[in-house]
């Protein structure tokens, strides 16, 4: 990536922009190549040093990653869609070990009887922040004698999800939430083995597994300014080629020179 004219804030951007497509330290392979088309700006003729990326390639073997910059302000693949993912798989601000997996036929750790683990338990210190996956409406806050105090969210189409056993609420019903907000601090309220977050998502009204349920990408390039968008990734990819043939002949003809 340093090759390609990156710098240590371009290749961070870059891994938060492909962060749901893509696991870098993982995934890349050796030899992969990166295309890069940046616009600097200038006062005058005077550069003021900024910079933005307009549009990435990285070609990983047989797969080919695309980020480009639209009129909105946001990144799309070639296609013109989201590179985000409309959910992100934690209601959390980090990835955290998981103690009790989605299970419809679990034995219960008190009652010692079959009942369904309809969702996901995260071993938490008391206080830890709990943050929406994705945007929607608080349609309950309850404190329930087994649940403890427990979050409902409405998300978009048929997406729902819970919340359960926390120490705080930081959101009211019906208020509306952003991907990320702080809406909770996780706790040990009701019926409780020790301090965790039990996390469920809903489709249709249907427990599903979060951390493999399939999550929609985030909202693509509006129809009418596709075709744009189109001509204007057409463009980019072709100048990205053409700079990586310069490149390659520059290369060439340095190793003729040595």
């Amino acid at each position: 990536a340093q090759r390609a004219g990156l710098n240590d804030a371009d290749i961070y951007n870059i891994n938060q922009l492909f962060k749901d497509r893509i696991n870098f330290a993982r995934d890349i392979q050796a030899g992969a190549q990166f295309q890069v088309l940046r616009s600097e700006n200038y006062v005058g003729e005077e550069s003021t040093g900024q910079s933005r990326i307009e549009g990435i390639r990285i070609l990983n073997r047989r797969q080919t990653l695309s980020a480009f910059m639209h009129d909105d302000g946001q990144y799309y693949d070639a296609n013109g869609d989201s590179l985000e993912r409309a959910f992100s798989r934690y209601p959390l601000n980090n990835q955290v070990r998981v103690s009790s997996h989605f299970n419809p036929r679990r034995l219960h750790p008190i009652t010692k009887r079959v009942s369904p683990h309809n969702g996901t338990d995260f071993p938490l210190p008391v206080g830890t922040p709990v943050v929406a996956p994705a945007d929607g409406v608080v349609t309950r806050i309850e404190n329930h004698p087994f649940a403890g105090k427990y979050i409902e969210i409405q998300h978009f189409g048929n997406y729902k999800t819970r919340y359960l056993h926390l120490s705080r609420f930081m959101v009211q019903r019906g208020q509306r939430v952003t991907r990320g907000q702080r809406i909770a601090l996780s706790g040990n309220t009701g019926r409780s083995t020790g301090p965790h977050l039990h996390y469920e998502l809903h489709v249709n009204n249907r427990p599903v597994n979060p951390m493999s349920a399939h999550i929609p990408l985030a909202r693509p390039v509006p129809a009418e300014s596709k075709a744009a968008f189109a001509a204007r990734v057409k463009q980019l990819t072709a100048q990205m080629e053409q700079q990586t043939l310069l490149a390659k002949q520059q290369s060439s003809e340095q190793e003729v020179a040595d």
